[in-house]
Parts: C-alpha cells; structure tokens; sequence
C-alpha cells in the first residue's frame, strides 16, 4: 500500500472499530467480489427482524425495496 492510502485505511479500521466496539454491529466481512452482494441482504434482514418479533407484514414490507430491486 502506498504512502496515500495508509491514512485512509488506519481511518477505515477506527470506524469499523467504532461500528462493532462501541455500536454493537457485527461486521460481516469483506464481501466486494462475493456474488448476490447487495446493500441490504434479505436473509439477515428477515432474521433479525424476526428475532424482534415483526409481523410478517411488517417484514414484508420491510423487504420491499429489495424485491423491486431484483
């Protein structure tokens, strides 16, 4: 790595620091060159708002933006 991009990347480990340490997300990884990579992925979207107790049509329409997307 150049000398450019290692401010950039120390940056990018404070915040993904911060997201998991301090916010409590789980980081899934680097998954730029995984096939079906989306912004929101279904299947951990419909987990967790299962485990929150939604109702099927509450997690339906959670759910919409994605399947107009496909």
């Amino acid at each position: 790595m150049n000398a450019v991009g290692q401010p950039e990347r120390l940056t990018q480990h404070r915040v993904l620091a911060l997201f998991c340490d301090t916010l409590g997300y789980r980081y899934l990884g680097n998954w730029i060159d995984r096939a079906g990579n989306n912004n929101v992925e279904d299947s951990l979207l419909t987990a967790w708002l299962q485990r929150r107790r939604h109702s099927a049509a509450q997690i339906w329409n959670a759910r919409a933006p994605q399947r107009v997307a496909l």
